[in-house]
């Protein structure tokens, strides 16, 4: 026997905004409608903004699941509709340490019922685990940096040596944002910077070859639904936090999506800018099929060109965010926190 779904969250950190009326169960203080919908996994409400605009204009019913802290029960039943997780690798950072566990579990929970879930536990899995996408990228056969993954301050520096070149980068195998991203030009820096205190959370930092831009920035491209939907032109001049949501400011202890204000880089240009000539079908159809293998439906690929013209793609983001202000520069009608929102009601 199936007992009533039983998912307690804590009243202050479930869903505050929905369009479709909604009501609670037996033991379960996440909002449920009464009716199927889309239901968004996150825990951070203002990278939402955007895409509750969408559901509201475009009519579809939706109900938000802020997931931080909470207990699940094993023999739960969840709702009828669809489930869209966006939950972040940067959570740790606006103080949900324990978010991302969490959510692999109620993922999982969702998926084992055979409910229809959007980016679901293998894309969270590998939104946290930056070694990992390198291993999936290369059996796809795209082109990424070389990576040696270590732990422990003595084993980091043997790596960085191992690596046998520079400059050389140092990343958080579990990061967001860019954060804890460094250059160094020489091992010696690296040993001066390094503590006992861990690199990421899981306690692997990654060596990398540094691939410096031809032209000083950077490629986002953009899938929805799998496909390849845009590519964005980044100016990668400040450094590598390089955050694509609307007025993303470092300083702050998140990135938040909504605004219209224009982002410029030093010399009064956009800092983001959708690239119209974009045209490589060889690394669209590799990664759209690398997403495919691994269910993984709205994500965002970077890649950086260097001064041979080859393109190494270093990052993968599975909780993908837009700049507004890029797509109405274009002027071409790009809107992809709507088509996102069109894919979920056409699945639901």
């Amino acid at each position: 026997m199936i007992s009533e779904p039983s998912i307690e969250i804590p009243e202050e950190n479930s869903s505050r905004t929905h369009n479709t009326p909604t009501g609670k169960r037996e033991g379960l203080s996440l909002p449920v409608a009464d009716r199927p919908a889309v239901y968004v996994i996150h825990e951070n409400s203002e990278w939402v903004v955007p895409l509750r605009t969408a559901f509201n204009e475009l009519d579809i019913p939706y109900v938000e699941w802020f997931v931080d802290e909470g207990y699940l029960n094993l023999d739960a039943l969840p709702p009828e509709g669809v489930f869209y997780n966006r939950m972040s690798a940067s959570s740790h950072t606006r103080s949900h340490r324990y978010a991302v566990e969490l959510s692999e579990q109620l993922l999982g929970w969702l998926e084992s019922h055979g409910r229809r879930v959007i980016n679901g536990r293998c894309a969270l899995q590998l939104e946290v685990r930056k070694f990992e996408q390198y291993l999936g990228l290369k059996r796809a056969g795209v082109s990424v940096p070389r990576t040696l993954a270590a732990s422990g301050r003595e084993q980091i520096i043997r790596a960085a040596e191992a690596l046998g070149e520079t400059p050389f980068i140092l990343k958080p195998n579990r990061g967001g944002k860019g954060l804890g991203v460094e250059l160094f030009n020489r091992v010696s820096e690296l040993e001066n910077r390094l503590t006992e205190e861990p690199i990421s959370l899981d306690g692997i930092a990654l060596l990398q070859q540094y691939v410096k831009p031809a032209n000083g920035s950077i490629t986002r491209m953009e899938f929805i639904g799998g496909k390849f939907y845009y590519a964005v032109k980044v100016d990668a001049s400040g450094g590598f936090e390089l955050c694509p949501a609307d007025v993303c400011s470092i300083e702050d202890a998140f990135c938040p999506a909504p605004g219209s204000e224009k982002v410029e880089n030093n010399s009064g240009l956009p800092k983001f800018r959708i690239d119209r000539e974009f045209n490589d079908p060889e690394l669209v159809a590799s990664l759209e099929r690398f997403f495919c293998d691994n269910n993984i439906e709205i994500a965002a690929a970077e890649f950086t060109e260097d001064a041979d013209g080859n393109r190494w793609v270093y990052d993968l983001n599975m909780n993908t965010n837009y700049n507004q202000q890029a797509e109405r520069d274009s002027g071409n009608g790009k809107r992809a926190m709507h088509r996102v929102a069109e894919y979920l009601g056409k699945e639901l």
